[in-house]
């Protein structure tokens, strides 16, 4: 088929690579891949390829449009300032194409100036000025063009909270009270569309009057962008130099400070201009310092911010996203407003800066001033004279599906050149008519070189007839687990893979390509280190070398333990260092600070352990019977009268009696040594009369205690009782009387024999 091919770099012509179309059985060898037919010019004749077969497409440039420029005086017709206008490329990707773009600046240029000012009230005497300066400003306009043009506007805020006092009587009135003459508050308001007429233009700049908000910045981005956005409403020229003069004293908002009085509706960058005003001021947020960019780079219009001396670091900044824009200091009463202009203007017009609109994918252009001074290619070109040329350089990095187009010019200025871009990508192969090819076994036809064969036929020269059988079961038999087929390093010819040969002369090997003996890993730059042998991506080495580069002499002096092992038993000796099995340490093997002790891994004081060294060191617990099977892992052990100094280990037996020992792990990664304390530390049995009488003391103290509070309780109620009695016996009353029906008892006793004397 026919080779494509992308280039992500920028190509030199002895660097261009070429396709021999050479269809000799000589040029491709016996192995060649195809790709081999793909080399630079030099390199293919060298080899044998015919200069007449060699396909090496270049870029071609058409220039469609080149109308002259137009002299230097300005008449009504459309002036020519940018040559040419219009031209065709055909790039080949990663090969640059230059060429010349010019552009003069025609004396007289129409220009219409829009005198967008700021009308909050702390520009009050600002308006008074600009007021009596409707004559000088026409006179300065005049001194620049014959054909000028001025318009006005004006701008204030959103009319919302917090950006502005939502009170009626603060909307109708925003100024202070001693303010006489102070219009509603407003968002943007055009006042006079492009007019050549001063008189026209002071009458409607006289009926101006100052109005207020709250807060410091301005809606001033709102203003511009509706400035930018309708141009039918202001009056902008097709063919003139369009400039926006804005006056404040104050800074700006911009996208997202409207969520503030809750706009959430970004600003979709479209005219909404009714009776003058801006409808959508309230409803859609400001927007963003980009679009306005965006915006007023698409109509030519370049700004220039006539501000007080507190803001001017604040537009300078600006300035420096906007191209094509100038900064000027207003004075206090904004009297210097005409000579800020003219000085803004002409830095302006003296300086042409060129540059292009959004480019097509994986597009480059630079461009290059041919002017004094005009400094290196970059993706601008500036020139500060009114005749300059520029080189502009085109490339393409990768294939482009279609034409695409995208436009070149100097910002400010409507004229254009549209480039219409393309990319040779497709092999230009002039064929041999002739069906069955002799170089395809008369069996396919050449294409571009190679062999397309007929139904029933592959092979590079069309030598295998398939058959019944399927291509595609054939060419998955070529394939390793599903992947590539001969993993990129052959071809797959009759189900079987025939290798390329190398660019050092080896051959790819393999049943499916997929071994090769250059590509193993090196040592001090030599494969294999020069000490073995490459065999399919993999070193072997020399009896007396290892490594996986054999980049090490055989020695295990580095690994031996002090008592002769090689690495603990832990680990291999590789390159005379420890390799030391997982969790173990360097140098030696010697700890393992992550690693679980033996037996399934469990801790020492897991329940298998313990049984062991119950076993062990006492003969009982469940491992009695078959210790010495069980507990292989504790190859050694003794009992001994009193342990090394250091905390011992300890479990309990199945008489709950504690064991000390200590336990050290041998060489090798599964075998340990333990010493056992003979002496086991059991508990004291209980005694039972204690206990009992205990019990029995326990119970009676308790059968007192309770018996206490039970009469102790009585007690308290009974106190309770008697003290009630008490006080409702003091509270009663006897009243004292007599029965007049009662009489006292008289008794009366007479002595019979008394007489008297």
């Amino acid at each position: 088929g026919q080779l494509k091919k992308k280039y992500h770099f920028e190509l030199q012509d002895s660097l261009l690579i070429s396709l021999c179309l050479s269809h000799s059985q000589n040029f491709t060898k016996p192995g060649e891949q195809e790709a081999a037919r793909c080399d630079t010019r030099a390199q293919l004749e060298e080899r044998g390829c015919m200069g007449n077969d060699i396909i090496s497409p270049m870029n071609t440039l058409t220039v469609t449009k080149n109308t002259a420029l137009s002299t230097n005086a300005f008449v009504k017709d459309e002036p020519i300032q940018l040559r040419p206008q219009e031209v065709n490329l055909k790039l080949r990707p990663g090969l640059p194409r230059t060429f010349k773009l010019d552009f003069r600046r025609v004396e007289g240029y129409p220009v219409d100036l829009y005198y967008l000012m700021d009308l909050s009230y702390s520009m009050e005497d600002d308006l008074r000025s600009i007021k009596t300066l409707g004559n000088e400003l026409f006179k300065a306009l005049q001194g620049i063009t014959k054909q000028g043009r001025i318009g006005f506007g004006s701008f204030v805020d959103k009319t919302v909270l917090p950006f502005t006092n939502t009170n009626p009587e603060k909307l109708k009135k925003p100024c202070e009270e001693k303010e006489l003459f102070c219009q509603p508050a407003f968002g943007y308001r055009h006042v006079l569309s492009m007019t050549e007429n001063k008189a026209d233009f002071n009458r409607e700049v006289d009926k101006q009057r100052i109005s207020g908000n709250l807060d410091s910045p301005e809606g001033t981005l709102d203003a511009i962008m509706q400035a930018a956005v309708c141009g039918d409403r202001i009056g902008w020229r097709n063919s003139s130099t369009r400039l926006i003069v804005l006056t404040t004293d104050d800074g700006f908002h911009m996208a997202g400070d409207g969520k503030l009085a809750g706009i959430l509706e970004p600003n979709d960058e479209r005219c909404y201009m009714d009776k003058q005003l801006y409808t959508k001021s309230n409803d859609m947020d400001y927007p963003s310092v980009g679009q306005v960019a965006s915006q007023l780079e698409k109509n030519n219009i370049q700004p220039i911010f006539a501000v007080t001396k507190n803001m001017e670091n604040v537009y300078r900044e600006l300035s420096r996203m906007i191209p094509k824009s100038e900064v000027g200091v207003l004075s206090e009463d904004s009297k210097n407003v005409v000579e800020l202009i003219q000085a803004a203007y002409n830095r302006l017009s003296s300086k042409v800066t060129v540059t292009h609109d959004a480019l097509p994918d994986n597009v480059r252009v630079t461009y290059t001033p041919l002017c004094p001074g005009g400094g290196p290619a970059g993706d601008k070109g500036v020139c500060d004279n009114v005749i300059v040329s520029f080189n502009v350089t085109v490339t393409a990095d990768e294939c482009i599906d279609r034409e695409r187009s995208f436009l070149i010019g100097p910002l400010g200025i409507k004229d254009k050149l549209k480039v219409s871009l393309s990319t040779r990508c497709e092999c230009e192969c002039d064929d041999p008519k002739e069906e069955n090819h002799k170089d395809c076994d008369r069996k396919g036809k050449v294409n571009c070189g190679m062999c397309s064969c007929n139904a029933g036929f592959v092979g590079q020269k069309c030598e295998c007839a398939i058959g019944e059988k399927d291509e595609s079961s054939l060419r998955a038999a070529c394939r390793k687990d599903n992947g590539t087929e001969c993993e990129g390093r052959g071809d797959c010819v009759c189900g079987i893979c025939q290798c390329y040969v190398q660019q050092g002369g080896s051959t790819y090997y393999g049943t499916h390509c997929e071994c090769e003996n250059e590509s193993c890993e090196k040592f001090q730059n030599k494969l294999c280190g020069g000490n073995g042998k490459c065999r399919c991506k993999i070193c072997e080495c020399n009896p007396e070398y290892e490594g996986t580069a054999c980049q090490c002499k055989k020695s295990d002096e580095q690994c031996r333990t002090p008592s002769g092992s090689v690495c603990s038993g832990r680990g291999t000796c590789q390159c005379n260092q420890c390799k030391c099995i997982e969790g173990y340490q360097r140098p030696y093997c010697l700890t393992c600070p992550a690693c679980q002790t033996p037996f399934f891994h469990s801790l020492p004081h897991s329940s298998i352990f313990r049984k062991c060294i119950e076993c062990l060191g006492f003969q009982t617990g469940p491992f009695s019977k078959n210790c010495s099977q069980t507990c292989k892992s504790i190859n050694e052990f003794e009992m001994v009268e009193t342990l090394p100094p250091g905390k011992p280990c300890d479990v309990r037996d199945v008489e709950n009696c504690r064991v000390f020992f200590i336990i050290k792990q041998l060489d090798g990664e599964d075998n340990y040594f333990a010493q056992i304390l003979k002496t086991r530390e059991c508990p004291e049995l209980p005694n039972i009369y204690a206990i009992i009488g205990g019990s029995i003391a326990g119970v009676a103290l308790i059968g007192l205690l309770i018996l206490l509070i039970i009469k102790a309780i009585l007690y308290m109620r009974d106190v309770k009782e008697f003290r009630r009695f008490e006080n409702e016996q003091k509270k009663g009353k006897w009243t004292p009387g007599d029965n007049p029906l009662f009489m006292n008892a008289t008794t009366t006793v007479a002595n019979p024999t008394f007489t008297g004397e």
